[in-house]
């Protein structure tokens, strides 16, 4: 692809930190990336590995490291991963007060040098640090958005291909809601080429695959023992940052505001949504089923309780 002559932050160089802006390069989604860690030295390190390898990948955007926050300033969009990851027995609820901290400072960051810029957050608990950042910066809702439906489709996708012994490359999967155990997969919007998964495999089969996609990040985490996913977020998160920059009007899944869509008023969580220059430019509403409405109904009370959390930890 051309290069973009865009500015993009990536906030945080942990592993989803740095893969995100190795992607974001090598897809040339913009002439300066700026990568942004607390820890000296690392950002800078990494930048200078990422500029050594353009001359073999072919790509021309250029990376500086940093941890400096005044050099992100003039970002045209920011990938905000800084933060504590999960480890082994721990909730996504449980990141809640030390990286709640980490949006408040990022937040004043982004408002001072980069007023207009549009926000992908990525740090956990997603649903609740999103709706944190947008309180914060006073943005409209459009710039501040959640990755967390393309992740976790993304992991429902690959469950149902594995399942149905079919390409992972034809599926097309659709999750709802929070990015946590109350999420909501979607198996009747699911198809493979087109094909209803329910054509495709039992009903028990089906909810099998739906349950290992709500537990897809501890899954990982179990296994690493330290650290949790970072291929996958960082993937999801350059996929809608490259529909943002390029304009592509990719219709994801997304952490959003909702203003009275799916019955709900005020509140974060994972929605499809058209992507494009101005953010979040529509979402679109999926006809739910009694089931579903009740599981959505579920993942937004979670949220809410974690929302009324934060307001008694004096962060909202």
């Amino acid at each position: 692809m051309p290069l973009s002559q865009n500015k993009i932050t990536v906030v945080g160089a942990g592993y989803v930190g740095m893969t995100t802006a190795a992607k974001c390069a090598e897809r040339n989604l913009a002439s300066e990336i700026c990568l942004i860690d607390v820890m000296p030295g690392r950002a800078a390190g990494l930048a200078l590995d990422l500029n050594q390898a353009a001359a073999i990948e072919g790509y021309g955007s250029v990376v500086f490291g940093s941890e400096d926050p005044g050099h992100t300033e003039g970002s045209d969009l920011f990938i905000v991963t800084a933060g504590k990851p999960r480890t082994p027995g721990m909730s996504r609820s449980d990141l809640l007060e030390v990286n709640g901290r980490v949006m408040e400072s990022v937040a004043e960051t982004i408002r001072r040098g980069s007023p207009d810029a549009i926000v992908i957050v990525v740090t956990n608990p997603l649903d609740i640090m999103v709706s944190l950042m947008r309180s914060k910066l006073g943005f409209p809702s459009k710039r501040v958005v959640g990755m967390a439906g393309v992740l976790d489709s993304a992991r429902f996708s690959w469950f149902i291909a594995e399942g149905t012994g079919t390409s992972v490359l034809d599926v097309d999967a659709m999750v709802l809601g929070a990015h946590g155990d109350s999420m909501v997969p979607m198996p009747e919007a699911c198809t493979v080429n087109g094909i209803q998964l329910a054509n495709l495999a039992d009903r028990a089969s089906i909810e099998a695959m739906a349950d290992r996609t709500r537990h897809g990040g501890a899954e990982i985490v179990n296994l690493l023992k330290t650290g949790s996913a970072f291929y996958a977020p960082a993937a999801a998160s350059v996929a809608m940052a490259a529909s943002i920059l390029r304009d592509e009007k990719r219709l994801l899944p997304c952490s959003c505001l909702l203003n009275g869509q799916y019955g709900f008023e005020g509140v974060y969580t994972g929605v499809p949504a058209v992507l494009g220059a101005q953010g979040v430019e529509r979402i679109v509403e999926l006809p739910l089923d009694t089931e579903s409405r009740i599981q959505m109904q579920k993942t937004v009370g979670a949220i809410e309780k974690d929302i009324d959390a934060l307001r008694d930890l004096g962060l909202l």
